[in-house]
């Protein structure tokens, strides 16, 4: 994301987005070790009972718990970053894998298009102009989503006066 601007104008809002991974790194090596003891022991006791060809889907289902965490945890790395000034809308995403794409608007032309669900509340975000739409925060949950089209709606209203 570039830093500053052209024309030394002020920032109207300036946020980055990423998904929240509520088991942090530290409880995730906890979690691991937990379920790994109590399966190597339940796989001892069947061991020991003589079905030994359980002992090893004990250690199979650790595994794929583990592939699953280290999987999420790499989706995680995705993010947005959003910067807006009275001339410019500047969205960045990067994906999990580091791919970045960008997207520039004139604010004054954006139009900021939100849809709700009764139950969850906002579920979706995306900044429409000249016929090009962009979904912004997917990956957000709905709370997150409406703090964010409040803001962006807040700051684009600013924007065109």
């Amino acid at each position: 994301m570039r830093e500053g601007n052209d024309f030394d104008e002020p920032t109207l809002f300036a946020a980055k987005l990423a998904p929240h991974r509520s088991l942090a790194p530290a409880g995730f090596i906890a979690l691991m070790a937990v379920l790994g003891g109590v399966s190597f022991m339940a796989g001892i006791a069947f061991l020991m009972m003589g079905a030994w060809p359980v002992f090893g889907f004990f250690g199979l289902d650790v595994a794929l718990v583990w592939w699953a965490f280290r999987a999420n945890y790499r989706a995680a790395r995705a993010f947005e970053e959003i910067s807006m000034t009275p001339n410019l809308l500047l969205v960045r995403q990067v994906s999990a894998r580091g791919k970045a794409r960008e997207a520039s608007f004139n604010p004054r032309w954006v139009r900021l298009e939100t849809t709700r669900d009764d139950i969850s509340g906002v579920t979706r975000v995306a900044l429409v102009s000249h016929g090009v739409s962009l979904v912004i925060g997917a990956f957000l949950p709905p709370l997150y989503k409406e703090e964010i089209a409040n803001s962006l709606a807040a700051a684009l209203a600013t924007a065109k006066r």
